[in-house]
């Protein structure tokens, strides 16, 4: 049981989701002292009046300027105000592509996730409560997170690991709160994407409820996440990657988009075009995926020669496109696409170009023409000018089907021959009669 008297620490703590915690802990957990600690302190936006609303609450409060990850700050801090409990909320958002990683923008995500576990872990003594604020990201592995991913996953195994040797520690693998703390920043087109995914958000109250579940369970990592399983599964149909299989199970062979062929359906597709032809229709098929990214209602909305930064492309719109693309297609574009190739017009001629298509006829074409041919002639009499230019037609295709057969032999057959006549020998000299 944790001590009711003792102080907790929350960094983060001014934030949206450390404010609605800090109130939470007093007027359901009863904690009468809280430490809430972030880079700014009392300066930071609204601080004051959170800590005037936990006093008239009945708290004792103190609004600390101190990152967390800054060693010796966080030793001060704990020298003057020592805790009983700790919740490290603290966190940062720096979105890219895997590509785009540099050391300082994994060192942004990675320093307040990271570095101040490991001080709060190491500093903070004989703590009766110890809960990390993790993301479903270092489970999932979201695309265009691969920073904040493995901040995330590091939380989730340093819980693991202080309870192996013996110590509390909880790690809540978040999913998104509506509205509340790094998910604000999000943009609509973001959440929209999210939603799709089946992932919906919490709510403050259903997010306290589920970390009040999570606080007093036995595993040490636990993602309180809204899921939406039916879109989950509608979305994967039979290819349910392993970490669902427990939740979803294959329904099925995914259904193919009514008016976007995907894979070999695509190539068939393609293969019956001119080149003009098959050009407009990758066009309008990478339009349309980009209207789709975008929130448009249909790719006349999409100008297919500017770039995509200026149409409001972000790293995860760009991974989303690519995903997009790649499963229209059967392709495997890199995730670099977008930036490789800036504009709706080039991702369409690179996909032009990348994507095999036989343009050879299908197995029997030759016969299925034969037979349109025998329809047009068995649909009327052609006058002599067209009987003159399919006979002659007819002579070059015979000659190219038997190279031994004389030309002028062949001729002869064909001058006076009847229309029956005539297609009952082009039957016996291809072999279909």
């Amino acid at each position: 049981e944790a001590r009711t008297d003792g102080a907790v620490l929350i960094t983060g703590g001014t934030g949206a989701l450390g404010a609605a915690l800090a109130r939470h802990l007093v007027t359901a957990h009863g904690k009468t002292r809280l430490v809430l600690a972030g880079r700014r302190g009392p300066d930071a936006p609204g601080a004051g009046e959170l800590a005037d609303e936990l006093r008239g609450l009945g708290a004792e409060v103190a609004v600390v300027a101190c990152d967390a990850a800054d060693r010796e700050a966080l030793q001060r801090l704990l020298a003057e105000h020592p805790v009983t409990g700790v919740v490290h909320a603290a966190g940062v958002l720096d979105d890219v592509v895997l590509d785009g990683l540099t050391p300082e923008r994994l060192d942004a995500v990675l320093r307040p996730k990271v570095d101040a576990a490991v001080n709060l872990h190491e500093l903070a003594g004989d703590v009766d409560e110890f809960v990390l604020f993790s993301s479903a990201a270092g489970t999932f592995g979201n695309p265009g997170q691969a920073n904040y991913a493995a901040a995330n996953a590091f939380l989730d195994a340093l819980a693991r690991h202080r309870r192996a040797h013996g110590l509390p520690a909880t790690s809540l693998a978040w999913g998104l709160w509506a509205g509340d703390g790094m998910a604000g920043g999000m943009s609509g087109r973001d959440l929209e994407r999210m939603t799709a995914s089946g992932a919906g958000a919490l709510s403050t109250e259903e997010g306290l409820a589920l970390f009040d579940l999570a606080v007093t369970a036995a595993e040490p990592v636990l993602l309180p996440m809204r899921l939406d399983l039916a879109t989950v599964r509608a979305g994967l149909g039979a290819d349910v990657p392993p970490l669902l299989r427990g939740l979803i199970r294959g329904t099925g062979k995914r259904a193919e988009t009514a008016g976007s062929p995907t894979g070999d359906a695509l190539k068939a597709e393609l293969a019956g075009m001119t080149g003009e032809e098959r050009a407009a229709a990758l066009l309008n098929l990478v339009a349309t995926h980009v209207a789709g990214v975008l929130g448009h209602a249909g790719p006349e909305q999409v100008d297919p020669d500017k770039a995509f930064t200026e149409l409001g492309f972000d790293s995860l719109a760009a991974v989303e496109l690519r995903n997009r693309v790649n499963e229209a297609t059967g392709l495997r574009l890199p995730a670099t696409l977008v930036f490789d190739h800036p504009t709706t017009t080039a991702v369409a001629e690179l996909v032009g170009a990348e994507i095999v298509v036989d343009d050879a006829p299908p197995p029997l074409g030759v016969l299925a023409e034969l037979d349109r041919l025998e329809a047009a002639f068995a649909g009327g009499s052609p006058d002599d000018a067209i009987r003159g230019k399919v006979k002659d037609r007819l002579r070059a295709l015979l000659a190219a089907c038997d190279p031994g057969e004389g030309t002028e032999s062949v001729a002869d057959r064909l001058e006076d021959a009847s229309d029956d006549e005539m297609f009952e020998f082009i039957g016996k000299e291809l072999g279909i009669s």
